[in-house]
């Protein structure tokens, strides 16, 4: 089973049509769980049988059987294409009350959860109880809704029959009771879904927002590209040129790589993973069998094949084999002339063109020589989803801070048991411990980290290292519990790391721990701390808890959720630009050199963390930034995470 996204909201919110084209993009099969029960429902109309056990006997005989390509979605009910008939009012008025019957959502729910279990790279599922009940554990939840007037509007445009506005309107209200009271698996929003309001939402725009969210959660799968060859032509070394270091053994002798091992690269802003393989032979004999048969396996997994030729060597009959089967798998194919190292081998080097693979790129894996263009080369073929599955889909939370605060008797509170070694000698972690833990209602990826004693570039031996551990947990997280010692005061190291996070751009929660150990003077002297040194993150959600008993743990889900929900929040382009003319026409911008600057407009250009992007005709003072950044929380909400505003100074064209 692969990727499983959960769209659920009420009739007429686009669901079914924001799924179809996610899925197609991604590459993804598509279940509509709506269409079943419509189909139940024609069943049941066309054999006018509403008994429970006596549909379920029915269904036997004439079995659901839906296509799950987001292209061609057909439902059957037996040999009956009833994708038309179950669009019609009689059916929608219908479907309702079928729905609500317990023993058909119980049979039915089998036939979902095996259509989900039977998508191999990744499916999308739309309904009503899909994150709730069908798939609680999808790797996203998606609540799609709409006001009632826009639903409205787009389910009148759906059916072919002459309705009015108002009958749609009245059914849909309808359905809404219906599926919202129901006893068993009524329509509501999952705790961990994130709420998408299509209202002021064109279609476009909505699955913008959805790939903007797959694409920010690395749940889109990364393209691989497998660099093949014969043995000893240089292709681990290309790779460690490629992703910055030497992480692929190189040596001399032919036949050092023998398994596929892949790797994580970054180029231009796209990432991708490259499989380096053991060398091809076309007559392989002893391990060499293993090893050829790995590469082959690596050009059916791939999504772009690189073919490596040592220029110094030229093209051999052995090569032409292994061309034969690149063309086999049609696939993009680069041809790279490794170990060109001057003009003159370049020259030399031409006579790859006989291969029939097109131009060779020459370059020297070696110094470097031709690597950049070569990579250029890779991103333009690079498929907008590739075939490595990268994120599990679990929200990442790294808990940092100075060592004793109690990071460890956290986790271990949280998770119920021992999972981190707990001891009164601080720095007892020392490196970054992942952890699966369910609570609050979801489960949650926990990066235990090292206690940070000192600045990283004064640390030296194990806490350097353990610092630099620290960091990268902190680089891959979405929101950082950063715990205090609520007993001491907060100290100046404590501050450093709280900016840390606020500077790597994640959501951010404080927890405030050994809280049992806090008496009443403490508390008023916290309180001024708090109000003197932790003003600049006031944003920031405070959880007050005693790891040691797990007094309060509970409180740490919601706000973990809060802090995320803010995290990758958008603010629609019409809202935030009727907010900033408010702003500007009661309080315009500081004149700066005798000039006013004149604000143009805004435009959020990305989530995590919420960035906005403000046009103006000059700079304006870091002072009305700030400003502008406190009225948008004021006005949108974003507790939990940093905001960031930028000034882009824009001359307008003169006429």
């Amino acid at each position: 089973m692969g990727i499983v996204v959960a769209i659920d909201g009420p009739s007429g919110a686009g669901k079914s049509s924001t799924a179809k084209l996610i899925a197609h993009r991604a590459g993804w099969n598509y279940l509509d769980t709506g269409a079943l029960y419509r189909g139940v429902t024609w069943l049941s109309l066309e054999k006018n049988e509403e008994d429970a056990h006596k549909l379920i006997d029915l269904l036997k005989h004439f079995p659901l059987k839906f296509n799950c390509d987001p292209q061609n979605p057909i439902l059957h009910v037996g040999q009956t294409d009833v994708n038309l008939a179950i669009r019609s009012q009689e059916v929608t008025d219908r479907v309702s009350y079928i729905a609500a019957i317990p023993e058909i959502r119980k049979e039915l729910l089998s036939i979902q959860r095996q259509y989900i279990k039977n998508a191999q790279r990744g499916i999308v599922v739309e309904g009503r109880d899909i994150g709730s009940v069908v798939a609680p554990e999808a790797t996203l939840k998606l609540f799609l809704t709409a006001d009632l007037q826009s639903r409205a509007s787009r389910r009148e445009a759906e059916i072919d029959s002459d309705v009015s506005t108002q009958e749609v309107k009245a059914s849909l209200e309808g359905r809404d009771q219906i599926d919202t009271t129901r006893k068993v698996s009524p329509l509501q929003m999952p705790t961990d879904a994130v709420l998408i309001d299509s209202t002021l939402l064109n279609l476009d725009e909505t699955v913008d927002r959805i790939w903007e969210l797959l694409r920010e959660r690395n749940l889109l799968g990364l393209p691989i590209v497998g660099i093949l060859g014969r043995p000893n032509v240089g292709k681990s070394t290309l790779i460690n040129r490629f992703i910055g270091r030497r992480e692929a053994i190189v040596e001399d002798t032919p036949g050092v790589t023998r398994d596929r091992v892949q790797y994580e690269c970054e180029w231009g802003g796209r990432r991708f993973i490259v499989m380096d393989t053991g060398g091809w032979e076309s007559k392989p004999d002893g391990i060499s069998i293993a090893v050829s048969a790995g590469a082959e396996i690596a050009m059916e997994q791939s999504d772009v094949l690189c073919f490596v030729v040592d220029a110094q060597i030229g093209a051999l009959d052995e090569d032409d084999v292994l061309v034969q089967e690149l063309r086999k798998a049609k696939k993009p194919i680069i041809l790279i002339a490794n170990k060109v190292d001057s003009e003159r081998e370049e020259s030399d080097a031409h006579s790859l063109w006989s291969l029939g693979l097109g131009e060779p790129f020459f370059v020297s894996a070696l110094h470097g020589r031709g690597s950049g263009d070569l990579l250029d080369k890779v991103v333009s073929h690079l498929p907008e989803v590739g075939r490595a599955q990268v994120q599990d889909g679990y929200r990442r939370v790294a808990l940092i801070g100075r060592p004793n605060v109690g990071k460890s008797s956290l986790l271990n509170a949280l998770a119920g048991e021992e999972r981190s070694i707990v001891s009164e000698i601080a720095g007892t972690t020392r490196d970054p411990v992942d952890e699966l833990i369910s609570f609050g209602g979801s489960t949650w990826r926990f990066i235990d980290t090292a206690g940070l004693r000192k600045r990283s570039n004064q640390a030296s031996g194990t806490d350097y290292y353990a610092s630099l551990r620290t960091q990268a947990a902190l680089e891959r997280c979405e929101v950082a519990v950063v715990v205090l010692d609520a007993s001491e005061a907060i100290s100046e190291q404590d501050l450093r790391i709280i900016t840390m996070a606020e500077e790597a751009g994640k959501a951010m929660v404080i927890v405030m721990n050994k809280w049992d150990l806090v008496d009443e003077d403490r508390r008023d002297q916290l309180d001024r701390e708090i109000d003197r040194h932790l003003d600049q993150v006031e944003w920031a959600q405070r959880v007050n808890v005693a790891a040691k008993t797990g007094w309060h743990r509970d409180r740490l889900a919601p706000a973990l959720r809060t802090a995320i929900d803010s995290w990758e929040k958008r603010v629609p382009t019409s809202k935030l630009n009727a907010f900033l003319g408010a702003l500007i026409g009661a309080t315009p911008p500081p004149v700066r050199g005798g000039k006013q600057p004149k604000i143009f407009y805004a435009t959020q250009a990305g989530i995590a963390p919420p960035k906005f992007i403000i046009f103006s005709s000059g700079w304006i003072e870091a002072s009305y930034r700030r400003f502008i950044e406190r009225r948008l929380r004021e006005e949108f909400s974003f507790p939990g995470t940093p905001v960031q505003v930028a000034i882009r100074v824009k001359e307008r064209e003169k006429i």
